[in-house]
Order: structure tokens, then sequence, then C-alpha cells
């Protein structure tokens, strides 16, 4: 049974199962939504803010703030958009931090078209919540440097994260951010090597990352979550 339970997974393409994935994601959120409280703090975006464990972290650090987090892992910016009734509206936030586009980089997308999508998602939050404070966060550092033994297609989605790429992405992020009014937050400090790679040790393949990594994002978020 178990051998046939392996073998019906495997038959699935690996595109349908993390569009299903992302579905079941999705419904739970919607779900959740209803019991929300209105007028908090949204963290949204794509896995490397869905695995945020900010909510522990904020334990720890005695904070009495309530946070959302409404990333799910594979988005990319339309797919955000798209969902943004969900992963956005319904929540009513006083503060979103937007981390997107690290899955449109992986696909090797042009930055001028990755920007432009962004900034129609930005336009659209500012028009359906104009009192609500955006920060758009930095991309984070990659590491294509090292071998982690991913597969090829991982591997393949890394290697369009080289340091040049995402550093005039994230130049191009802050004259988004000021053209629409936005705040951009680079959490990045205590991540990177002396190369501009993402450290080895904070790195779970390249581009996902260890909560080691999230505690040095996490204190550099301190002032944003604060102000």
């Amino acid at each position: 049974m178990e051998l046939l339970k392996n073998n019906t997974r495997e038959a699935v393409p690996r595109e349908d199962r993390s569009s299903r994935t992302k579905e079941r994601k999705l419904k739970s959120y919607k779900q959740l939504n209803r019991i929300a409280r209105k007028g908090q703090i949204l963290f949204t975006g794509s896995s490397l803010c869905e695995q945020f464990p900010i909510l522990e972290q904020l334990q720890s650090y005695g904070l009495n703030i309530t946070v959302y987090n409404r990333g799910i892992g594979g988005y990319v910016i339309k797919e955000l958009r798209a969902a943004k009734e969900t992963c956005i509206f319904d929540l009513e936030p006083r503060k979103i931090f937007i981390n997107i586009g690290s899955n449109d980089i992986g696909e090797g997308r042009l930055e001028k078209n990755i920007i432009a999508d962004y900034e129609e998602l930005l336009l659209e939050i500012r028009q359906r919540l104009p009192e609500t404070r955006i920060y758009v966060m930095a991309y984070y550092p990659a590491n294509v440097k090292d071998d982690f033994h991913v597969s090829r297609e991982c591997a393949a989605a890394v290697k369009n994260r080289t340091k040049g790429k995402i550093d005039v992405l994230n130049r191009m992020l802050m004259e988004m951010a000021y053209r629409t009014g936005c705040t951009y937050v680079d959490a990045n400090s205590g991540l990177a090597d002396k190369d501009g790679q993402m450290k080895k040790e904070l790195c779970i393949d390249g581009i996902h990352m260890w909560p080691d990594a999230y505690i040095n994002v996490m204190d550099n978020l301190l002032p944003y979550l604060a102000e």
C-alpha cells in the first residue's frame, strides 16, 4: 500500500503538486482571516516570508504586538496580486511588510519586468489602504558558490540569484518604494559573507534560511515594528 501511495504521488507532476499546496495554503488563510483582528501588522510574500518564524521570535522578545504571516511558498508577484484579497486586504493591516519577487528572480525574469509587476501591486495596495504603512523588504542575499546537494531544478533557480542581480534589483526596489510612498527596508545586515553571498551556515539550499538567519533579520526589523 505504501509503495502504491508513493508511486501515485510521483505520478503527479511537480507543478500540479506545487499548485495544490498553494491552493491549500490560500484556503487556510481565508479561514484564519475570519477570526483575525484587523488593523494589525502583516507580513506577506513567498516562502522566505512564510518560513519566517516571526511569531515565536516576538514571544522571545516580549513584544506586545500582533503579527499575521500570509506568505505562500512558490509565489511570484503575479500570484500574490491575484491572491491580494486573502493575503492582504481581508486583514486591513496598519503596517505591511512585503517580501515578494525572489521566485521571479529564480525564473530569470528581467529586472524591469519584476519591478513593473511589483509597482502595480504597491499601487493597488495604496489605493485600497491609503492609511497603511507599506514596507518593501530588500531581497536577501543568496549563496550561489557553495554546494548544498540540492536537485538540478533548485540549483538552476539558485544560479539566477547572483549578487549582481540582487544588488541591481535592491536599488530598483529602493527607487520604487520612494516613488510609491513606501518605506524600503534592508534587513540583511549580518547575513552575507565577505563576498556578498549568504553565509553558508545560515543557508539551507542557497536560497532558504535557517532560524539563525531570521534572528538577524528580526534584529534589523525591530525599529520598524516598533515605530
